[in-house]
């Protein structure tokens, strides 16, 4: 009889076997795909998803005649499996280009009813996708921008500079999830709660954390939600959710004959139908890696979870393992901490890209440079060389783990 006290999930062959991209070689080598935070391989699934819109079904929404309809109920189908994986529901789930237009196009429709002197909230931390939307606001609409801090020592927030920074003028907190540069995990629903307290929405980017961390939205109690499915192992597609009466009242500009009910209303042009097939796609997959579950909320709290924990083994060797070689330093909250399984670190004599490169001779794909968290480098005094980062996702082995500590130990000091 099965321990139900550790359910089920799908094995890592199994996982492997979903996705084309791993059969590729590079010099001999199976490439090991270790930027997931950059965004993910996607499974065959996802892609026959997204085919079979475009064979079948392609067409413009809201006109009467079949493939139209049907384009109707893709994008309707996809908001309630976006929204039980965001735990809200679908009139509140917003399709767009990407998470960064997004973010622009919602900020400047609140920044219409805010002036002079009223404030917003972002942090050192975050991404530059939430943080250039808010600054703009500061030549546009004199708001003032107040930046949070965080420790560079452990790649976590300061908390009391958080809690100072807020006061009655604030307006909007807007505070990444998890870093996508050092993998720290903050706690947003604190941040959400101290915002609301100061009678300020929040804003929360869910981009990093949403591949390792399945989003709750009423847990967290936050106002706005936004992530990218292509980190998740979907197609490119911007994702936003909002509660209903904010997607209702606020004014971001649109075309007139265009519906102006949430959650369309803030849907400019015509959307990526295939990419939202194939998010809905992504989501079931990642469900159906933990079957038999009651329900598809229920099957993707149980993948996560095992995930989670198989990453967390990874990330502890990746941890130790570069820890202990000359010259390399490791950036971000330790194994024991709240965070992702994304690692920051740097090779004393050589650059971000160039260890890159050498990692690539070996058949492994990572990331180099700031990863548009300039910020976050520049606090670290890495603006000039970036990190190496390397992340790892549901496909990633152990072996591939072992692959990366043999060849940063073999560059020369």
């Amino acid at each position: 009889m099965r321990d139900t006290t550790t359910p089920a999930v799908a094995d890592l062959a199994t996982i492997q076997d979903a996705f084309p991209a791993l059969r590729r070689r590079h010099r001999g080598h199976p490439v090991g795909y270790l930027d997931g935070p950059g965004g993910t391989q996607v499974p065959q699934v996802v892609m026959g998803a997204m085919v079979d819109y475009l064979t079948h079904h392609n067409a413009n929404t809201h006109w009467a005649y079949p493939t139209s309809e049907e384009t109707d109920d893709v994008v309707l189908q996809a908001r309630e499996v976006v929204a039980e994986f965001l735990n809200g529901r679908a009139e509140e789930v917003v399709f767009g280009q990407n998470m960064t237009t997004l973010t622009f196009h919602l900020a400047r429709g609140l920044a219409r009813e805010w002036g002079p002197g009223d404030e917003v909230v972002i942090t050192d931390l975050d991404h530059h996708a939430n943080r250039a939307p808010w600054t703009v606001l500061e030549a546009e609409r004199g708001i003032v921008i107040r930046s949070v801090p965080f420790n560079p020592a452990t790649g976590e927030l300061i908390w009391d500079a958080l809690e100072r920074s807020l006061n009655p003028r604030t307006r909007l907190l807007a505070i990444g999830a998890a870093s996508n540069a050092l993998g720290t995990v903050s706690n947003v629903r604190r941040a959400c709660a101290l915002a609301r307290a100061a009678g300020a929405l929040s804003f929360v980017d869910g981009v990093h954390s949403a591949p390792h961390l399945l989003p709750d939205v009423a847990h967290l109690g936050c106002d706005f939600f936004a992530c990218s499915p292509y980190k998740f192992y979907g197609p490119h597609l911007g994702v936003l959710w909002g509660r209903s009466d904010l997607l209702g009242s606020v004014q971001v500009p649109r075309l007139a004959p265009a519906p102006d009910t949430a959650p369309e209303r803030l849907e400019t042009g015509t959307l990526s139908h295939e990419a939202i097939a194939g998010t809905e796609a992504a989501i079931r997959f990642l469900g159906d890696l933990a079957p038999g579950r009651a329900t598809l909320r229920e099957a993707l709290r149980d993948s996560y979870a095992i995930l989670h924990a198989r990453a967390a083994t990874q990330v502890r060797r990746t941890w130790e393992g570069l820890s202990v070689l000359p010259g390399v330093t490791v950036y971000g909250p330790g194994p024991d901490r709240p965070r992702t399984s994304t690692i920051g670190f740097t090779v004393a004599g050589h650059s971000s890209e160039t260890v890159a490169r050498r990692l690539v001779d070996r058949g492994l794909f990572l990331s180099h440079g700031d990863f548009y968290a300039a910020t976050v480098l520049e606090r670290l005094g890495l603006e000039t060389e970036g990190l190496v980062r390397v992340g790892y996702s549901c496909y990633n082995s152990d072996e591939e783990v072992e692959r990366l500590l043999d060849v940063v130990a073999a560059l020369p000091a």
